[in-house]
């Protein structure tokens, strides 16, 4: 006897037949107002250990409260306080609605430099109504406790004056200890609204 699902035959004969995939929805947290989203490892069904090598959070459709705000990340040890030393590079890309002004830069005043506070993600996010800001960011083996913790981070936004901003974000969490939770907020405000997800990526 074969299940089917949507037309597509899952199982069949005791055997799957169809690959059921690596990436593991484990969180999704929904902003209303909020100061963060934090995920935690062990704290409301999240898991962020070794039971994965690398985990992947996708943020979609961010929308923050204050107009020219910043998004960004940071990373506990400890599980209450978020301040891991960060060494990062930021680049962007942009290109304005009005098709007056492009740009490919690195931006040193983005990037960290033993930076104990938020990384930012993103910067000058516009606070229209139909402005926000998505991306992903992924973390590879966050539990080790001989390597530092690399990440790296997309983005792509609507900046404060009408410009669609790519950014391109990687580092390292400069600690030996395990990460055990990750924090996303804005430097100042509120988030109003948007989405995170946290996946798990299976070993192949």
């Amino acid at each position: 006897m074969a299940f089917v699902s949507n037309g597509t035959t899952i199982l069949d004969a005791g055997a799957f037949s169809v690959n059921l995939g690596s990436m593991v929805h484990i969180k999704t947290l929904t902003a209303s107002s909020s100061a963060n989203l934090s995920f935690v490892h062990g704290s409301s069904s999240v898991v962020f250990n070794s039971t994965y090598p690398i985990y992947i959070f996708k943020f979609s459709n961010i929308h923050l409260a204050d107009n020219n705000g910043e998004w960004g990340v940071n990373y506990t040890t400890d599980g209450t306080n978020y301040n891991v030393s960060k060494t990062s590079t930021y680049y962007y890309a942009n290109h304005k609605e009005d098709d007056s002004g492009t740009a490919l830069a690195y931006t040193d005043s983005r990037d960290s430099g033993g930076n104990t506070g938020i990384d930012e993600l993103a910067a000058d996010v516009g606070a229209d109504a139909d402005q926000s800001t998505s991306g992903q960011l992924m973390i590879f083996n966050p539990s080790s406790t001989t390597f530092v913790k690399h990440y790296i981070a997309t983005t792509s936004y609507a900046h404060a004056d009408d410009y669609i901003i790519n950014t391109y974000i990687g580092g390292y969490g400069n600690t030996t200890s395990a990460i055990t939770g990750v924090r996303f907020s804005a430097v100042s405000g509120n988030i109003d609204s948007g989405t995170i997800k946290l996946y798990g990526l299976k070993d192949s």
